[in-house]
């Protein structure tokens, strides 16, 4: 048996197998904030104009993917092209690589 352990409302723990699947009031969903102007990132043109301000150029090598890198150094940033295949590990990675502009949120 896999799964998360779930405390409901009333206190009672329940393994929940399939935790993608499960529509409860305790799942939180992520989202990226950038955080000069307390914005959203709620699109993937307003995330590249603020990865852009920040020094990153698009990268047009992988047509399957936005890219996104940086000539100072070795990062690279990549995302799926659709947004709603926009996931909280990529905005974790966008966090780590662009510390003092972003921050990932519950909502």
């Amino acid at each position: 048996m896999s799964g998360v352990w779930v405390f409901n409302n009333n206190g009672v723990m329940r393994l929940v197998e399939n935790p993608a699947n499960e529509r409860s009031s305790t799942a939180r969903r992520k989202s990226l904030l950038y955080t000069p102007s307390n914005e959203v990132i709620n699109s993937f043109a307003s995330l590249e104009r603020k990865l852009m301000n920040l020094g990153w150029e698009r990268y047009y090598d992988e047509p399957n993917l936005i890219q996104f890198h940086k000539r100072s150094s070795i990062d690279l940033i990549s995302l799926p092209k659709d947004f709603t295949e926009f996931k909280p590990f990529h905005m974790f990675d966008i966090v780590v690589k662009n510390r003092e502009a972003f921050r990932v949120i519950d909502q």
